[in-house]
């Protein structure tokens, strides 16, 4: 815990009260947020993303965590002596890679999630897109970047076809904080890896919420120079497309958020989850972290 003692009592109650009209505003919306990256691996940001959940939940505010887990992937497979391969920002998923993203993400990490927040004061549950018939999925149909005519098999990859949200729901009007792992199934009962930031920009469509928090290793969305767009349209997100300043992994992520904006989610917000405490910062103070993403 961060030490505050210097901090006088009057000006501990004046940032506690300018919180206010954010707590007010949001009360009862539902916030999607994305947890990934450094924010998942390092124990002191781990700590404060629970204690951001929990308090969030506590004001009136409904989290729902969408999970990645692509560096406990990497390491699980690296102990059975499998080499992870990627395809334009996809990982190539065979039937046994399928096995440890399910052992990996929907028991490892997911409890993980779960007992850090249940430790932070809060009721976790962890779900799959396999309870209540969350995630519908099939094959992901992956065309070539340069060459549209040519598609990549990428395995067990899915592709988001509907969410049921009742399950989340129920979870949420109950006072419990749902943490899902993106796994979907398929109409023959196989399990998908989907990529979480697909999911959690579906499932904010779907759940209306009012905002997708997608947290990442980097300050935002970067220009050629490294410098952070703090705010983009679908125009220019077309743009920076079409000249490879967004490529790799930053694609299904900026893909997914813009795809939220467009279809009703008030406001898409690409924060770097290595700032202590960014999720309150981003959401109950005027302090905006990050690249934010409109529909226009």
């Amino acid at each position: 815990m961060t030490d505050v003692s210097h901090i006088s009592p009057r000006d501990k109650a004046e940032i506690l009260a300018q919180a206010l009209p954010y707590i007010r505003k949001f009360h009862g919306k539902t916030m999607v947020i994305k947890y990934g990256g450094n924010a998942m691996t390092d124990p002191a940001l781990q700590a404060d993303f629970a204690e951001d959940v929990v308090l969030l939940k506590l004001v009136g505010i409904n989290p729902v965590v969408v999970h990645g887990g692509g560096p406990q992937i990497e390491a699980a497979l690296k102990r059975l002596g499998k080499k992870g391969e990627f395809i334009q920002g996809m990982r190539v998923t065979d039937a046994e890679t399928m096995e440890i993203v399910e052992w990996v993400l929907g028991g490892e990490v997911q409890q993980d999630i779960v007992g850090l927040i249940n430790q932070a004061g809060g009721k976790a549950v962890g779900l799959t897109g396999r309870d209540g018939g969350l995630i519908r999925a099939q094959k992901l149909k992956m065309l070539d970047n340069l060459d549209p005519t040519k598609e990549h098999d990428v395995g067990q990859v899915g592709d988001v076809i509907s969410i049921d949200p009742s399950v989340v729901k129920a979870l949420q009007d109950d006072a419990f904080i749902p943490v899902i792992s993106p796994i979907g199934f398929g109409e023959n009962n196989e399990s998908y890896n989907i990529n979480a930031d697909v999911v959690a920009a579906k499932l904010a469509t779907v759940l209306k919420a009012e905002k997708l928090m997608m947290l990442t290793n980097i300050s935002g969305v970067l220009d050629k120079e490294g410098k952070l767009l703090t705010d983009l349209t679908a125009r220019r997100i077309d743009e920076l497309f079409a000249d490879g300043t967004i490529s790799g992994g930053m694609l299904p992520k900026i893909a997914g958020a813009l795809d939220a904006a467009k279809s009703g989610v008030n406001s898409v917000h690409i924060i770097d989850g290595r700032v202590p405490h960014v999720l309150l910062l981003e959401i109950l103070t005027d302090q905006a972290f990050g690249t934010m993403i409109r529909s226009h």
